[in-house]
């Protein structure tokens, strides 16, 4: 029997990534429009991610997508149905795709949406489910109405609960029926690690450091919103609600106690706890002890204790990329998907640091399934690589080599007994990376003809894995892989 049939598969996009159309429609400013292209120096981020009120402020003054790549993304405002027909073409049975709050809501706080947004998102909706594909919606990634941002200062102020849920019901109004999965917040383990694309907080200056409280506070708020979300979801909808986390397979760099001792618990600092939360209800035991070392005093209710106990999850989903390595001592150091680990010497990792580790995602697999006993959803999966176009073609068999090994250890997860739902390959059609601000580190089996500095025509061209992809697609719908 084949252990994949019954697995949705499918490909995901994000707004701020794909979109572009920044000025057009009404839309207003996001925070993503104002991460400026650094050429990369490093593997290192932080420059592009972790900004300040200046480089903020600069990115207001800037009236052109010129330097801020988030603002042209791939141009798939512009080709979104031939988007759509490639994939429907590709064959996928399911399309993880991202609601621009800014689209529906400019500044974050007005009274009534912007029709325009509506009918954007509607379309592409409509032909979604016209062509059969069942639809994941993430209401939010990493990109917030940078109008609210600068008036409440972010996550760490409660009233971004009510501004978002006013959103949330405009997205159940509009598509609720439409609709067969709902993300509330996009990597929610993020904020921690991530405090601007997660949190929206703003740093005054480069030396600042971020208030630990202010982070949690923010997190939290984010918590109930998710919560409220799915409270009001299921009172308009049909639909199933998750809840979702990056995820990075620990592993000690010894078998000494103590790397055994700090793997545990970066995994429930950087990992457990968000999932934790969102799909078990409450508060871990483990976080009293971090919030206390850390001097971390947050604002609880009672009654913000009763929605997350009583609005939890439906499935449990995460992205994945690479392992992560934990060690007490200093050793060499690699990027990963928006944080730094130690160097896994029996792993290659990729040009820029992210290491290859297919079993890992069976070992996460397994590990999410014995915790929270709900179906899974792989909503991001991928190599970052550097595509060349060669006589308008490009051969990437090291996309092909890295899907079918985690396919395989997909299989052998399932055959270990998880129930795995749906699996979801990131930047199905490339788009801009969300940690290092790139085009060239791509993702997709559609080649989207342009560079880091928005030059090209932005044709699309099918790769190599195109084929591949679509081949096995076939082979899963009627049983054949393994």
């Amino acid at each position: 029997m084949n252990k994949l049939h019954g697995v949705l598969f499918g490909g995901a996009t994000a707004n701020s990534q794909y979109e572009g159309g920044f000025n057009v429609d009404g839309k207003g400013l996001d925070t993503q429009e104002c991460r400026p292209y650094i050429p990369r120096k490093s593997n290192a981020t932080t420059e592009t991610r972790l900004l300040t009120r200046a480089q903020v402020e600069y990115a207001k003054q800037a009236t052109s997508s010129e330097g801020f790549p988030f603002r042209t993304g791939s141009k798939g405002y512009q080709h979104w149905k031939e988007d759509i027909d490639l994939l429907i073409e590709l064959g996928i049975s399911i399309y993880r795709l991202s609601i621009n709050w800014t689209r529906l809501f400019p500044n974050g706080d007005e009274a009534q949406p912007n029709l325009a947004g509506i009918q954007y998102y509607d379309q592409i909706i409509q032909y979604l489910k016209a062509h059969n594909i069942k639809i994941f919606l993430t209401m939010n990634h990493f990109c917030y109405p940078l109008a609210l941002i600068e008036k409440y200062g972010g996550w760490k102020n409660r009233k971004m609960i009510d501004f978002y849920l006013k959103y949330a019901q405009t997205v159940f109004e509009h598509w609720g029926h439409l609709i067969d999965y709902y993300l509330p917040i996009n990597e929610i383990n993020a904020g921690y690690f991530s405090p601007y694309n997660g949190l929206g907080l703003i740093r005054e200056n480069e030396a600042e450091t971020y208030n630990q409280t202010e982070i949690f506070q923010g997190l939290h708020h984010q918590f109930v919103a998710s919560a409220k979300t799915i409270a009001l979801g299921r009172s308009m909808t049909q639909a199933k609600f998750g809840c979702m986390a990056a995820c990075f397979c620990y592993y000690p760099f010894s078998c000494k106690p103590e790397d055994n001792l700090k793997c545990i618990q970066d995994e429930q600092y950087y990992q457990w706890f968000y999932f934790d939360v969102l799909a078990n209800g409450k508060y871990p035991y483990y976080m009293t002890k971090f919030f206390q070392e850390n001097n971390v005093k947050l604002e609880i209710s009672k009654e913000d204790e009763e929605i997350l106990r009583d609005n939890t999850a439906d499935f449990v989903s995460f992205s994945y990329y690479q392992s992560s390595v934990v060690s007490c001592e200093e050793k060499i150091s690699t990027a990963g998907n928006l944080v730094v680990t130690t160097k896994n010497p029996h792993l290659e990792a990729t040009e820029w640091g992210w290491q290859i580790d297919p079993e890992g995602l069976r070992i996460t697999l397994n590990k999410l399934y014995d915790r929270y006993g709900k179906p899974i959803i792989i909503s991001e999966n991928g190599l970052g690589h550097r595509d060349v176009l060669v006589e308008g073609a490009i051969d990437d068999d090291y996309r092909i080599e890295y899907l079918s090994k985690h396919f395989e250890q997909m299989a052998l997860a399932v055959e270990d007994g998880v129930d795995l739902e749906a699996y979801m390959m990131w930047g199905i059609i490339d788009i801009v990376s969300a940690g290092s601000c790139e085009m060239e580190k791509r993702y997709g089996v559609v080649y989207v003809d342009a560079d880091n500095y928005g030059k090209g025509n932005y044709r699309r061209i099918k790769k190599a894995s195109f084929d591949w992809y679509k081949d096995f697609l076939v082979k899963v719908k009627r049983g054949e892989t393994e």
